[in-house]
C-alpha cells in the first residue's frame, strides 16, 4: 500500500511462561482501514490488541501511531477507543450519560451543552437517539453494544479497538450489528482493529484480514485473496471449508481424480500430497462411470450441502446451487469433478 501507515506494530513479542503469545508480530494499518485479526483461541490476537491499547506490557517491540512511538505510554495517554465483549456500561447511567462519560473524563474543559450535543449526535449515528434516556437494563444486548460503540467513538480516538464485540449476541443480532459496525466505521473513518474468532465476521466487514497461529501472523490479505490464495496450509484449512483429497504433484500441478489442477505458491512441490478443495469448487454429474455416492443432503436455502463418499471411501463435501441440483437424492451414484481453479496442496 502506498498510503502512509497510521499504525505500525513492529516485531512485538510477549511470553506468558513457556507460551509465546506474540512472536515477532508485525502489522501495519492505513488510516481509515478496518483490519480483522482472526485465529483460534490462544493464537495471540487479543494480546496484540491489548498491547496496542496499552493494557499489555511487551517483552520487546515498538508501537507507532501517527508517527509517534507510544510503546511506553500509559493507556489513558494513547487516545484509543475500546469496545469489548462485555458491554461495560454504567448501570446507573442512561444511554446518553454513558456516552457523555468518556467526553467528561477526557475533555474536562468542554461545556455540558457541547458534551450533550456530541453525545446525541453519536446516539443518532448508532440509531439509538430515541433510547437516550433508557438505562442499560432497559436495552437489548445489541442496543447496549451500540451504546458502548458510541461511547468509544465519542473521544474521537486515533484507533478503535474491537475485542470480540459480538460474541455474546445471538446469531441474527450479531449479523445485523456486524453490518452496522462497518457502516459506522466507514462513516466516521476511524482506523479500526477488530479481533474475532468468527470467520464470517472477519471476512464480511474487514478491508484486510490477518490470520494468526501461535503468536505469528501467517498471512494478511483482503478477504477474497485470503480465501482464494492462502499462503500456508494452516490458512487454507482454517479459513472456510476444505476437502483434503489425495493426489500427486508434478510440474506445478496436482492430479486429483484424474484431473490436473494448478497448485498455489507455498504448496508441496512434488510427490504425494493432499489437495485442499473448496466445497463450491466441486461439481456433480450423472454418467456411466461414477466415482462417488451421495451420503447426505442438507438444505441451506439457495444452496445444498452434499456429503459424498468417493470410491476409495474418502468423504468430501460439495456445496451446490439448489436451483440447478434439485434432482439429486441420497444414495445416488454420481461423478465428482473439480473446477480448475488453483488449490493449495499440503503434505500427506
Amino acid at each position: 500500500m502506498s498510503e502512509e501507515f497510521e499504525v505500525k506494530l513492529i516485531e512485538l513479542s510477549k511470553s506468558f511462561g513457556e507460551v509465546k503469545a506474540l512472536n515477532n508480530f508485525s502489522l501495519e494499518m492505513v488510516k481509515g482501514e478496518l483490519v480483522a485479526l482472526l485465529g483460534p483461541s490462544g493464537c495471540g490476537k487479543t494480546t496484540a490488541l491489548r498491547a496496542l491499547a496499552g493494557l499489555q506490557q511487551l517483552d520487546s517491540g515498538k508501537i507507532i501511531v501517527h508517527g509517534k512511538d507510544i510503546t511506553d505510554l500509559p493507556t489513558n495517554k494513547r487516545n484509543m477507543g475500546m469496545v469489548f465483549q462485555s458491554y461495560s456500561l454504567f448501570p446507573h447511567m442512561s444511554a446518553l450519560e454513558n456516552v457523555e462519560y468518556g467526553l467528561k473524563m477526557r475533555f474536562r474543559k468542554v461545556s455540558n451543552a457541547e458534551r450533550q450535543k456530541k453525545s446525541k449526535e453519536l446516539l443518532d449515528l448508532v440509531d439509538l437517539s430515541s433510547h437516550m434516556n433508557h438505562f442499560p437494563h432497559q436495552l437489548s444486548g445489541g442496543q447496549q453494544q451500540r451504546i458502548a460503540l458510541a461511547r468509544a467513538l465519542a473521544i474521537s480516538p486515533n484507533v478503535l479497538l474491537l475485542d470480540e464485540p459480538l460474541s455474546a449476541l445471538d446469531a441474527k443480532v450479531r449479523s445485523q450489528l456486524r453490518d452496522e459496525i462497518r457502516r459506522i466505521q466507514l462513516e466516521v473513518g476511524t482506523t479500526t482493529l477488530f479481533v474475532t474468532h468468527d470467520q464470517e465476521e472477519a471476512l464480511g466487514i474487514a478491508d484486510r484480514v490477518g490470520v494468526m497461529k501461535k503468536g505469528v501472523l501467517e498471512q494478511i490479505a483482503t478477504p477474497a485473496e485470503l480465501y482464494d490464495k492462502p499462503k500456508t496450509s494452516f490458512v487454507a484449512e482454517f479459513v472456510g471449508l476444505t476437502n483434503p483429497i489425495e493426489g500427486e504433484v508434478k510440474n506445478g500441478k496436482i492430479n486429483v481424480l484424474g484431473q490436473d489442477i494448478q497448485v498455489l505458491p507455498g504448496s508441496v512441490s512434488a510427490g504425494k500430497a493432499k489437495a485442499l478443495i473448496r466445497p463450491e469448487a466441486i461439481n456433480l454429474t450423472k454418467d456411466s462411470n461414477p466415482n462417488a455416492q451421495i451420503l447426505t443432503i442438507s438444505f441451506l436455502g439457495s444452496m445444498l450441502r452434499v456429503m459424498l463418499k468417493l470410491n476409495d471411501r474418502t468423504q468430501v463435501t460439495a456445496q451446490l446451487s439448489n436451483f440447478d441440483n434439485i434432482n439429486y437424492r441420497i444414495g445416488d451414484k454420481v461423478t465428482l469433478k473439480i473446477n480448475p481453479v488453483p488449490v493449495f496442496a499440503k503434505e500427506l
